[in-house]
């Protein structure tokens, strides 16, 4: 299969559907779980989608290590081609590979503003036009609303999404009656697009509980395959 072909048939378009086209820029998106669920699987999903169609992607990890987060650019990737039988793999690897920048910082040890001139310096002084930045396990127990102010701000300024990944810590219920992320309640209004991840059987599920002003939980039909840890039609 050739890469457009790829991009077509990805479970990625129901992904935007189920969103009315994708997080859109300027926004501010959230994928949100437990802890080991595979919300860093579905980030570099998206991730590795958007370099597919040839943007550009900032991926901001707050681990302390990041070789971890090329291991998963590497096997999203690998099964990937595998599953559609992609023409010229490794030709097509390469190319894509130049589109991605990984950061890596301490959120506890650096400001909001620190992390924004940081990513402005490289899409400005090294003219890398970012379409997509994501904030891989950012802790909203340390964010506040002015934080999430500058960040939409820096969203709209440049003309990209922003994904973060956000682990929930708060004790049961972690979701209220509707769905909803209890730990991220205080932030919604900041939030465009909560994307929440959860076991259903023995299956990942990833359900909207908010779209841009819709706030009802919507069944996107999607999962996160446990042997592929790609987003999949379910």
């Amino acid at each position: 299969m050739v890469k457009s072909e790829l991009i077509k048939r990805s479970p990625l378009r129901v992904f935007e559907k189920s969103i009315n086209g994708g997080l859109g820029k300027g926004n501010l998106g959230v994928l949100a779980s437990r802890k080991g669920v595979g919300k860093t699987a579905c980030l570099v999903h998206l991730a590795t989608d958007q370099l597919f169609n040839d943007k550009h992607v900032i991926h901001v990890s707050f681990s302390s290590r990041v070789d971890h987060i090329v291991s998963w650019y590497e096997d999203i990737f690998k099964e990937i081609a595998k599953m559609r039988d992609l023409e010229n793999a490794v030709s097509v690897h390469d190319e894509i590979v130049k589109n991605r920048v990984i950061m890596n910082f301490n959120q506890k040890g650096i400001s909001i503003d620190q992390i924004l001139r940081s990513i402005s310096a490289l899409i400005t002084d090294g003219n890398f036009a970012a379409d997509q930045v994501l904030f891989d396990g950012y802790d909203f127990e340390d964010a506040t609303l002015e934080d999430l102010a500058k960040l939409k701000a820096f969203a709209q300024d440049h003309q990209l999404g922003i994904w973060f990944s956000a682990s929930l810590k708060s004790e049961e219920p972690c979701f209220d009656d509707e769905g909803f992320p209890v730990e991220l309640k205080a932030f919604a209004e900041s939030l465009d697009v909560i994307i929440t991840l959860a076991y259903a059987g023995d299956n990942v599920k990833l359900r909207a509980v908010k779209d841009q002003k819709n706030t009802e939980l919507i069944n996107m039909h999607l999962m996160l395959d446990p042997k592929t840890m790609l987003i999949a039609r379910e």
